[in-house]
């Protein structure tokens, strides 16, 4: 299936590339480099590129480009998700997903890969089981392993690789027994049309096999979901609640999709005025964000990104709140406001710097917009309560609400 892996970076540099059936060559790479050059954004890359021997399906994730070569039709999806289980799982090993992480632990990256991928078939991607046949690096295993030349693959096979619960390892104990959910929904806006997608992240440390139920306040909400293995479809399909025997740690439950028919409410308004005289070489520049059916809750980490036209030399402003860069090459202005802090609203204002020759710029720019708001759910999804079966204490039980923007978008 999967012939050939390749990661590059932001800069168009393949630091790692692991073959599995035969020597695919770099030049491949040529036509992602092709298709990246005309997308110009890493989000706007095709996440399938033809090419006449082979097929490129690639996935963004932590400024590195995860580039799997197939010779074959697959279902492209299938390929998607493995490469975020790649991405996924070296997270989980080194905290952190980037360039460095992945050069430092580079014996261990090929390790991981060759358990994943049999003869370029999906293996083992279960965390649990990964972390069994190949233990995660620490400072005190480094330096065994340097001493004794030893290596970090284990002795035994994972003991949950012929269960029907390959997810969850066997014999779990802790001291404080813990479950955990992170509700994080991302809007994506364009102009008053939005749409939410949403994960519920899940972090449990319980003893034993537990056997857990999730129910929600109001789940006809969720248009489309996608679960974790470990949940029982047909308790969903039936009674809207989710049933499961979770991993041990840390794992990504489900993610959900709310459609603009639901009447997702946008949680900032943005008053914008950029305009730019038919004769001279100057414009106005005034814009202005609030927030908007917040429930109360502060809206922080609030980033403005504005791509002008060509024909701006320099921008003249005065920022309310927050300051603001703007970059002559680029054209591109970043107002970095923090947090919004009512009844004042932060306002940025002054006047634009046009070319005497230049002709009045045919459309004004669009504004991208960056926020985060703690304990709200914009869509209205709530947890109601997490019941326990199969074991007899009881757990610390905790849920946490996260709105931030996606793809959000007002057009001047």
């Amino acid at each position: 299936m999967i012939h050939s892996l390749f990661l590059i970076n932001h800069t168009g540099d393949i630091f790692l590339e692991k073959h599995w059936k035969s020597v695919v060559s770099r030049s491949v790479c040529d036509y992602f480099f092709e298709a990246q050059e005309k997308a110009g954004e890493a989000d706007n890359v095709p996440p399938v590129i033809p090419t006449p021997h082979h097929y490129l399906v690639s996935t963004h994730r932590d400024r590195i480009f995860f580039v799997a070569v197939i010779q074959s039709e697959v279902p492209p999806l299938f390929v998607i998700e493995f490469l975020h289980r790649v991405a996924e799982t070296l997270q989980d090993y080194f905290g952190e997903c980037t360039e460095a992480a992945i050069k430092d632990n580079v014996v261990i990256v090929y390790e991981l890969l060759e358990e994943m991928l049999d003869n370029g078939f999906p293996l083992a991607t279960e965390s649990n089981i990964l972390k069994e046949l190949i233990k995660p690096p620490t400072i005190l295993r480094s330096v065994v392993n340097t001493i004794t030349g030893s290596s970090n693959v284990g002795d035994q096979l994972p003991t949950g690789q012929l269960s029907n619960i390959p997810w969850r390892r066997a014999g779990v104990k802790y001291t404080n027994n813990e479950a955990y959910f992170d509700v994080t929904e991302e809007i994506d806006a364009i102009i008053d049309k939005s749409e939410i997608q949403g994960v519920i992240d899940a972090c449990i440390k319980l003893t034993g096999m537990p056997d857990l139920t999730l129910s929600f306040m109001n789940p006809r909400l969720l248009d489309d979901v996608s679960f974790h293995p470990c949940v029982r479809f047909k308790r969903w399909e039936s009674e809207r609640v989710l049933s499961f025997i979770p991993p041990d740690g840390n794992f990504r439950l489900m993610s959900y999709h709310v459609s603009s028919q639901n009447l997702v409410a946008i949680p900032v308004y943005i008053k914008h005025n950029i305009s730019f005289r038919e004769s001279g070489s100057t414009g106005r520049f005034d814009v202005t964000i609030g927030p908007k059916q917040t429930m109360g809750k502060t809206v922080e980490s609030v980033l403005m990104i504005i791509h002008m036209p060509k024909g701006v030399l320099n921008m003249t402003l005065t920022a309310a709140q927050g300051t603001y860069t703007f970059d002559p090459v680029t054209k591109m202005l970043i107002w970095d406001i923090g947090k919004i802090t009512l009844p004042k609203l932060p306002t940025l204002r002054g006047v634009i710097s046009l070319q005497s020759t230049a002709p009045k710029p045919e459309e004004n720019p669009t504004i991208s917009v960056q926020f985060r708001i703690q304990q709200l759910a914009v869509s209205g999804l709530k947890v109601n309560r997490l019941d326990m079966y199969g074991e007899r204490y009881k757990p610390f039980k905790g849920v946490k609400y996260v709105t931030k923007a996606g793809k959000f978008q007002v057009r001047t």
